[in-house]
């Protein structure tokens, strides 16, 4: 009679604790006999596989050094292949009774896959064109006590990678290279911001007033001075302090805590880079944006031409630039120009099933148009310019238009990419900014800001025309590694704890 699925699965697992079991007897065993591998303290690597490989000329027949985690072994009596993998890839050993001695060779065949081996021998090319190390001396170095998940099932469930990105980065090598993307790209950014004069500053996490963005922030307190305090949400208020220090150009790459949901593109905490430039506005900050993107592009991607899915997306060409009024326009035909006042702006909004609530005036229901409407619509590079008042609370006016602000919004693959403004420098203008924000709070909107005093007492010292620019770099760290989701560039991204405690 066949086996039920429950019998299978049982089966399976006494079969997986039998080969744990036998794991840790070896352990044992090396242990007793005074071979711990535990007790190695380090291992002297010349050479990666990869680097093995590009520069086989000139290494054929040199003797190397390599160190990695064995992922894969094939027995066949005096001799053995095993695959060893390290940073760079993975690259064969040919291991030999004959080359390294019968009784290492008898402890070699004992390894497991998942040990973590150094082997020292000759770079050669096998009879079938592989290149290969001939070893001359196999070392353990760490005794791997669990089973590679691809033995069984395969590293497939998205939540066990996400918790369990150790194990992700050795099964999945797309993963490993996602993450050695980002890294370049943050490096890139700062070598290009750097290059422009800026310098890169830090400021505090946790702070008394989480200003400098519309979200709910995390609380805790501080025993030692007795006072509750929040998890940053934004880098931007401390940042133009520096601006009114007489720092001219600055930037910061850091985490900030928003208590928010979690989908695709939201994660609590994520990385966030803002800078700030004295003397220039937010049309500088267009030109620096365009000019960096197409930077960091060319040197991770080698091209700025990327894809993002099956989407083609062109950063070598002139970003579009159009304002958020014009956009709606473009995409409902409807012209908040020719809209008079709030009570107009709530009727076209009923007409068009526009969600909104009582506290909303007519630059809230513009914002709301654009997101319901437009958004979608702007896949190839986008400067989304000239926001409603309402929804800008830290930006400057546009002198000729004062119900609208001198802001924009990057958009790609129809994502936010980043946030700029002409900065708000009128402390009085930003006061009565901070009133009417204190209001929207009093009335029930818990993403609005508090007035922050220290801030205030910086702008009433004195702030030059500072543009300034909110990057997420997770979300541009997507882009240019075609990842769909931000966990798939966030190393650990935040999940709901398990019961037995792990993460």
């Amino acid at each position: 009679m066949a086996k039920t699925q429950n019998q299978q699965n049982a089966q399976q697992e006494q079969d997986i604790n039998q080969l744990l079991k036998v794991r840790r007897e070896k352990l044992a065993a090396l242990q007793e006999a005074g071979r711990d591998p535990f007790r190695i303290t380090k291992y002297d690597v010349t050479h990666h596989s990869q680097e093995i490989k590009d520069n086989f000329d000139t290494l054929e027949g040199s003797k190397v050094s390599i160190a990695g985690r064995a992922m894969s072994k094939r027995i066949m009596g005096k001799a053995s292949f095993c695959n060893v993998q390290d940073l760079q890839g993975d690259i064969q050993c040919y291991v030999a009774r004959d080359s390294i001695g019968e009784e290492p060779y008898a402890d070699f065949k004992k390894y497991d896959v998942g040990d973590i081996v150094g082997i020292e021998g000759e770079v050669f090319r096998t009879k079938t064109g592989e290149i290969s190390v001939h070893a001359s001396k196999v070392t353990l170095l760490s005794k791997s006590l669990q089973i590679l998940p691809e033995k069984y099932h395969g590293l497939v469930n998205t939540d066990i990678r996400y918790r369990q990105r150790y194990t992700d980065l050795i099964m999945n090598e797309d993963v490993k290279k996602t993450f050695v993307m980002r890294s370049k790209i943050i490096s890139s950014i700062r070598r290009y911001l750097d290059g422009q004069g800026f310098l890169e500053v830090e400021t505090p996490m946790l702070v008394s007033n989480a200003g400098g963005a519309a979200a709910r922030p995390f609380e805790t307190h501080y025993n030692a001075l007795d006072e509750d305090v929040k998890l940053r949400i934004s880098l931007e208020l401390y940042l133009k302090r520096l601006i009114v220090g007489g720092m001219e150009r600055v930037y910061e790459i850091g985490r900030v805590f928003r208590n928010e949901g979690l989908d695709t593109r939201h994660n609590p905490e994520f990385t966030l880079m803002e800078l700030y430039q004295a003397y220039t506005d937010y049309n500088g900050m267009m030109d620096l944006t365009e000019n960096m993107f197409r930077h960091v592009a060319k040197e991770v991607c080698g091209t700025t031409t990327i894809l993002y899915g099956d989407v083609e997306i062109d950063l070598g060409r002139p970003f579009e630039r159009i304002t958020m009024v014009e956009a709606v326009k473009k995409y409902t035909g409807i012209d908040f120009d020719e809209v008079p006042d709030t009570a107009a702006a709530k009727k076209l909004a009923d007409e068009k099933g526009v969600h909104y609530e009582d506290r909303h005036a007519k630059g809230d229901i513009i914002s709301l148009f654009f997101e319901e409407f437009v958004e979608e619509h702007l896949v190839q590079p986008t400067f989304v310019t000239d926001h409603p008042v309402e929804i800008s609370p830290l930006t400057k006016r546009k002198p000729d238009k004062p119900e609208f602000v001198e802001r924009f919004e990057l958009f790609i693959t129809a994502r936010e990419m980043c946030n700029a403004y002409s900065e708000l420098n009128d402390p009085i203008d930003q006061r009565e900014r901070f009133k009417a924000q204190e209001a929207a709070l009093a009335a029930g909107d818990e993403e609005a800001n508090t007035t922050d005093e220290d801030f205030m007492n910086a702008l009433e010292i004195g702030m030059p025309p500072t543009g300034g620019i909110g990057y997420g770099i997770d979300r541009l760290v997507m882009l240019l590694t075609n990842s769909p989701a931000i966990r798939d560039v966030l190393l650990f991204p935040t999940m709901k704890s398990l019961k037995d405690g792990m993460q």
